[in-house]
């Protein structure tokens, strides 16, 4: 397949269904067509699959499952997500990063501020209210990260195209 890659941190299932359920209730539902996630690289070249999965799969088979934090929100204008932080996270996109720096888009080149998306595209006021709400009752949690997922952009619903398990 030749469409674009994305890439996104594998979180554990707690965790996911929390944000996830939290991406249900406050994003646009005409617009809500992909789960919660981490993105690590926004777009990768579909032509490159082969060669991206080979140093996934290798990168992966080194790498254990690793803690996170969401220690905050983020309120960024016509939406609200949660922070994500993790000093491994940070350096496993660093890793790819030099690895793939001859595919990058712009975007991914810019600094590196993991997050998760609860709510996107919506008016300035709407975001300043659920931002002010979840931030009087908001209480840091952590999460692991298990692994990488692979994924077709589809200008859409995204279509899984491999799961990369860390080394348990």
């Amino acid at each position: 397949m030749n469409t674009p890659l994305i890439l996104t941190l594998k979180l554990d299932q707690a965790t996911f269904e929390q944000t996830n359920t939290l991406r249900q209730q406050h994003f646009p539902p005409e617009r809500n067509v992909v789960p919660a996630h981490v993105i690590l690289f926004h777009q990768l070249p579909g032509q490159q699959e082969s060669a991206i999965s080979d140093s996934l799969k290798t990168l992966c088979a080194q790498t254990k499952p690793f803690p996170f934090s969401l220690p905050s929100l983020q309120f960024f204008g016509n939406g609200v997500a949660i922070n994500v932080d993790s000093p491994e996270l940070t350096q496993l996109h660093k890793t790819l990063a030099t690895t793939w720096n001859e595919w990058l888009i712009s975007q991914d080149r810019q600094g590196y501020r993991p997050h998760i998306t609860i709510q996107n595209k919506v008016d300035s006021k709407t975001a300043r209210q659920l931002y002010e709400k979840l931030e009087m009752q908001w209480q840091s949690t952590t999460g692991w990260g298990e692994g990488l997922l692979l994924w077709h952009y589809q200008k859409g619903p995204w279509e899984l195209a491999k799961e990369f398990c860390f080394a348990q």
